[in-house]
């Protein structure tokens, strides 16, 4: 389906004003913005505009019932400076998942990509050309609707903006094992990438950051045995030279990076394993000497590596070499970038210029 996307651009770029050698994380955006209104059952008005402050009425639905999704992604350049997406259709499949968990209307996917293109070809100088850098992307739909009472909107806003970031970690991180909060249960919001999800997970998070932990390490709601995953990750284990990662289980998020990983890792030869995983296996694996290495995916984090989980009174220092996770950081890296073969056709190309006028 083709899509008038209305598009006005900013009269001057701020672009000359960021030093991308030292980007704030999350603190600097680009010069434009997407944005889409749903009313009367449709999706109305695609447009691309200068980035403003959106009036919210103190009655906005998502203020009271958090009916509120996003997604996250990332646009690269390749050797060629063109601009690139990793798996866009993957992302826009899961925002209509999560949608679908939290009671709101699909988004168009087809729209989902080309707003995507026309904001990332308009503001492709805002992409740092450092490996391991990229220009964040961050999808988003919220219940703009001014009522209050418990319901299903039928006002929303999709918007798309995007703020240039360096590498998420520039070291191993360490995770800190939560015993007391939960981020998610079978049945509820933890497979979908709704706010709410990360609004609980903020308390934990500063408790673990205060004991000089990087991200918590989810374990599940009944008997905080099995991993689940981290503050912003997925995560992988190398057990006796097999690689394991926790099973979906409706609590977990279904993380592209994850996938992606797992395909790269399989065509390596690896055998790789989803499966429920207990940290009492983490343990056991460390003390005989198994637990080879540890590492968290994602599209913040790209490849994170782990080397060390605190659970309870036990500290599980893991290797500080981590021989798959480098390769499969490398890989993914170089996809991006163009320098290795593109085999399974993730990356999307965004070729043309916009020919727009004020």
């Amino acid at each position: 389906m083709s899509y008038n996307i209305k598009v006005t651009k900013i009269e001057k770029s701020k672009v000359d004003e960021l030093d991308f050698n030292n980007i704030p994380l999350g603190k600097t955006f680009t010069d434009h913005m997407f944005i889409c209104d749903y009313d009367n059952g449709k999706w109305t008005n695609p447009r691309i505009e200068p980035l403003h402050d959106i009036p919210t009425h103190p009655a906005a639905m998502a203020l009271h019932y958090g009916q509120a999704i996003f997604e996250g992604m990332k646009a690269t350049i390749d050797t060629e400076g063109t601009p690139m997406l990793f798996r866009p259709k993957k992302n826009a499949a899961r925002l209509n998942f999560s949608a679908d968990r939290m009671g709101m209307p699909h988004f168009p996917e087809d729209l989902f990509i080309e707003g995507l293109k026309q904001l990332v070809a308009l503001d492709k100088n805002w992409i740092p050309p450092q490996e391991g850098s990229a220009l964040y992307l961050r999808p988003f739909m919220y219940a703009d609707e001014h009522f209050i009472g418990m319901r299903a909107a039928t006002h929303y806003k999709f918007i798309i903006i995007a703020s240039p970031s360096g590498p998420y970690f520039s070291k191993p991180i360490k995770l800190f094992a939560e015993t007391k909060y939960i981020r998610a249960v079978e049945g509820g919001t933890g497979e979908a990438k709704a706010a709410g999800n990360y609004a609980a997970a903020i308390k934990p998070t500063e408790i673990a950051k205060a004991k000089g932990y990087d991200q918590v390490l989810w374990l599940d709601a009944h008997n905080f045995n099995y991993i689940q995953e981290a503050g912003t990750m997925n995560l992988f284990f190398k057990i006796n030279r097999e690689i394991i990662t926790p099973s979906l289980d409706g609590a977990i998020l279904s993380g592209i990076t994850r996938m992606s990983v797992i395909d790269l890792l399989k065509d390596k030869c690896y055998k790789v394993t989803e499966r429920p995983i207990a940290i009492d296996e983490i343990i056991e694996a460390y003390n005989n000497g198994t637990l080879e290495e540890a590492f968290g995916t994602g599209t913040a984090v790209s490849i994170a590596m782990i080397e060390e989980i605190r659970f309870k009174d036990i500290t599980i220092h893991i290797s500080d070499e981590n021989p798959v996770g480098q390769m499969i950081s490398d890989t993914l890296n170089g996809i991006r970038s163009g320098n290795l073969e593109d085999k399974h056709h993730w990356m999307v190309k965004i070729e043309r210029e916009l020919d727009v006028t004020l």
